[in-house]
């Protein structure tokens, strides 16, 4: 009727309502596919550096600063909890926990590595460089469950933390670093002042990182299989963001594709998000 009226003003506030009912029905469709187990859970979000040094370094804290950005938008509450920075720039290895509703249910498809291919501003030729950092998302379980850990299978290590400087200078040994011998695997936390805290949140990664280690050894053993099933590790890189020669940044699993990178690193992953979700 406004069309036929040549109204602007009611032509333009049904555009805007309709915008908003496809946004509503999107978020709809996305909860639909989050009813696993553990996906309104908070998530730990671990980020590590290939090789390659300073650029992979670099790549690392860009894929932090891209989470942090996404983390804004949807005002979603997070913490660093550990960071080890480069000797030249970014970042070696850091951890966030972040808290949302069904945050790990949203996020859980980011795991695995993730390929940037630009000129390296760290190269005074200007040559292309490819560098690789993994993602690791797991959920922030509750302090409840039933995971036994025994002293004989951890080395605990205490360490000087590197903080920002200024007032958050350490001065003393409060990092903790805690390795579970049998599965190899490593949590560390460094923000608060207090040792004895820094090791309680460590044991409660710990407890997160062991919940997620089993589930996924069930997951492999029930979906073995399936020939489509990718392990999560070094080597396949679930995403590749290309700055040069061209533009484009694309999910190698399920083909989703983006040329504008600049929006993507900062923070603009919802197409992302969402395709993961309906994927896995």
């Amino acid at each position: 009727m406004a069309i036929q009226e040549n109204n602007e003003e009611i032509i333009e506030d049904c555009n805007l309502q309709l915008d908003k009912i496809l946004r509503n029905l999107k978020m709809i469709e996305i909860n639909c596919f989050l009813s696993g187990e553990n996906d309104d859970f908070d998530v730990y979000l671990e980020i590590h550096a290939g090789a390659g040094g300073t650029e992979s370094q670099d790549w690392a804290d860009m894929l932090r600063r891209m989470y942090m950005k996404w983390f804004d938008k949807k005002k979603y509450k997070y913490e660093i909890i550990s960071e080890h920075k480069g000797e030249e720039a970014g970042i070696k290895s850091s951890t966030l926990k972040a808290n949302g509703d069904y945050l790990y249910g949203l996020m859980k498809a980011e795991s695995g590595v993730h390929r940037l291919v630009r000129i390296s501003p760290f190269d005074s030729g200007a040559r292309r460089h490819t560098s690789f950092a993994s993602v690791w998302v797991y959920p922030a379980v509750e302090d409840d469950i039933d995971i036994k850990i025994e002293e004989k299978d951890l080395r605990i290590d205490t360490y000087r933390s590197s903080g920002a400087g200024g007032q958050h200078v350490n001065t003393t040994d409060s990092a903790v670093r805690i390795t579970h011998l049998p599965t190899k695997i490593v949590v560390q936390c460094q923000n608060e002042r207090s040792q004895h805290k820094n090791k309680e949140t460590c044991f409660k990664m710990l407890k997160a990182r062991l919940y997620e280690h089993e589930l996924q050894k069930r997951e492999k053993e029930n979906q073995k299989e399936l020939s489509s099933k990718t392990d999560i590790g070094w080597g396949h890189q679930i995403r590749s963001y290309v700055l040069q020669p061209y533009q484009l940044v694309k999910d190698l699993r399920n083909n989703t594709e983006n040329t504008n990178p600049e929006s993507v690193l900062n923070g603009n992953i919802d197409q992302f998000i969402e395709e993961g979700i309906k994927n896995k």
